[in-house]
């Protein structure tokens, strides 16, 4: 069976014969909690990573925790999700957590403590997304043994089949090369010294080129993003015949 395309996922539509389907504001409240969850375990495993390698600064601050409160950045983790999924009329939610600060200079080994620290997030992401087609697979199991469940466990499948896909996009897209990205922190020590420190001086700008490059650059973005729509794509070809009923397949309605 072949997975849904990024038309599909970003343009899921509903027809008369779906009505039955969650409606939008089902599904955003189906999804706030996985992405803020994903959100704030991406930070977590930078603050942890961090610790051990020497940096307590995380730590010093309470990031080294679970508990979403210190994550919370009130635009990126709660409006900014809120607004893309109003605006889309339901069909994408993304958003941030508030970054976890970190002085390298404390790493034990500079480079090996930066590399670490900068993929924990998106390898932390990445095994999100993996568990939770594990836990999907577990409750079209489990529906199969106790079938007056079905209901409910297909809502928590369409909710496990949210998280897959915001996880792979979270990983990809803090892969991308562009400070303050993890993606730019593993660049740059593949660079010369010179090249790398002018590279890395393009932070100081914060978000801004990020921005112009989703504002401006769409097709380049789209390029950028299609390792997790061909990771989704073949989870979802993995997980698909556990799926109960069609209330779990929210790419097509």
């Amino acid at each position: 069976m072949r997975g849904p395309g990024p038309h599909a996922l970003l343009t899921a539509h509903r027809s008369p014969s779906n009505a039955h389907r969650p409606g939008p504001l089902s599904d955003f409240i189906l999804s706030l909690p996985i992405l803020l969850f994903s959100l704030v375990a991406h930070e977590y495993a930078h603050a942890r990573t961090a610790l051990w390698q020497g940096d307590d600064t995380g730590y010093m601050l309470g990031r080294v925790t679970l508990n979403p409160l210190p994550h919370i950045d009130p635009w990126m983790t709660l409006l900014l999700p809120a607004l893309l999924w109003l605006t889309s009329n339901g069909t994408f939610m993304f958003g941030g957590a508030k970054p976890v600060p970190v002085v390298p200079r404390k790493y034990r080994h500079y480079v090996r403590g930066d590399l670490i620290v900068s993929s924990a997030g998106v390898i932390t992401n990445l095994f999100l997304a993996l568990a939770c087609a594990l836990i999907f697979i577990a409750f079209g199991s489990l529906a199969g043994v106790l079938p007056g469940l079905s209901a409910g466990l297909a809502v928590l499948q369409r909710m496990m089949l949210r998280g897959i896909w915001l996880n792979l996009l979270l990983c990809v897209f803090n892969l991308i090369p562009i400070p303050p990205l993890d993606g730019s922190h593993l660049l740059y020590h593949a660079l010369p010294p010179a090249v790398g420190a002018r590279y890395r001086a393009i932070g100081r700008y914060g978000f801004i080129p990020l921005f112009i490059l989703m504002i401006f650059f769409g097709p380049v973005l789209n390029f950028l993003l299609s390792p997790a729509w061909w990771g989704f794509s073949h989870l979802y070809n993995v997980v698909h015949p556990f799926g109960i009923g069609e209330l779990w397949d929210w790419t097509r309605g």
